[in-house]
């Protein structure tokens, strides 16, 4: 895997082989960096898991992972030279291929809190509370592997847009009340439609009650401002269209994220499956013709 400034490559390694490279990062990341105990970090499950190495051009040793015995994934380290340059990414990628070649159905792992919108766009959910771990804030979640992911709460929901958002390319179709209070006005979605905006992308919204947002100075409508060629509102008003009661996101790349009653965060996702996707699609574009704009949104000024 490469870009122009960052060659690099992730493989499987057999930890008795591999070890001092893999203990190498380790060290460098959560016992000097994060201040982990290194009796904490070295611990009984190393030799039985499996493990994906990244290396550069040089073939020294830059990022790692693991997968062990009771479908978790852990250890996920970069050095901080390496971040930002989707190393993270190839290793959690390897790692779930192997946990689909051996057939697992779900895999778990623990998310340290800043690293859990990382997660979320590889389809991960989080589930339960918050804990300490080795010292560190840290989120249990989760990902159903080839089928669809329950969403029974709130942050959950937020994952869920999170990850359909990162994985659009040039279209995102938001079928939505109100503006969904609680999910599209928050900081991280916010920042993560403004990245697709600016990427490019074009984002499609369908609104029953286009009047709330307004009085309630929805972020999402200044960001439409700001980037009117990026975004488009419609109303929905044919009584038709009014009675549908779910609301749903979807991108054109297989995301979608469904709450069959939108007034709720609880539904299902995933993020590859471009059968279903197609089908939220394919409703979307007969209301967006029938809707009327909402001219409104350009005129306001918050």
């Amino acid at each position: 895997m490469s870009r122009a400034d960052a060659v690099f490559h992730v493989e499987a390694v057999a930890f008795e082989q591999a070890a001092a490279e893999l203990r190498a990062v380790r060290d460098a990341v959560f016992v000097q960096e994060q201040g982990v105990p290194v009796e904490i970090e070295r611990d009984a499950l190393d030799p039985l898991s499996r493990h994906v190495l990244a290396r550069d051009a040089d073939g020294r040793p830059i990022g790692t992972g693991r997968l062990t015995p009771d479908r978790r994934i852990g250890r996920m380290a970069v050095l901080p030279q390496w971040r930002n340059r989707r190393v993270g990414e190839a290793l959690l990628k390897a790692l779930l291929a192997q946990a689909q070649a051996l057939r697992w159905n779900e895999v778990t792992l623990h998310a340290q809190v800043k690293a859990m919108a990382f997660y979320a766009r590889q389809g991960f959910l989080p589930y339960g509370g918050r804990f300490v771990e080795a010292g560190l804030d840290h989120q249990s979640m989760r990902l159903v592997l080839g089928g669809v992911n329950p969403v029974l709460r709130r942050d959950a929901g937020l994952a869920a847009l999170l990850g359909v958002i990162d994985g659009a390319r040039r279209q995102l179709l938001v079928y939505s009340r109100d503006l969904d209070p609680g999910l599209l006005d928050t900081p991280e979605a916010m920042a993560a439609l403004r990245r697709f905006a600016v990427g490019g992308g074009e984002v499609r919204v369908l609104l029953h009650d286009p009047e709330a947002p307004r009085r309630a100075l929805a972020p999402l409508i200044g960001l439409s401002q700001r980037l009117p060629s990026a975004f488009a509102f419609r109303a929905v008003e044919e009584p038709v269209d009014r009675d549908y009661a779910s609301a749903y996101v979807v991108g054109d790349r297989g995301g979608w994220y469904f709450r069959t009653l939108g007034h709720r965060f609880d539904g299902e996702t995933r993020l590859d499956d471009e059968a279903r996707a197609r089908q939220l699609r394919a409703h979307f574009a007969p209301v967006w013709e029938r809707a009327r704009p909402c001219t409104e949104y350009r005129a306001l000024g918050i």
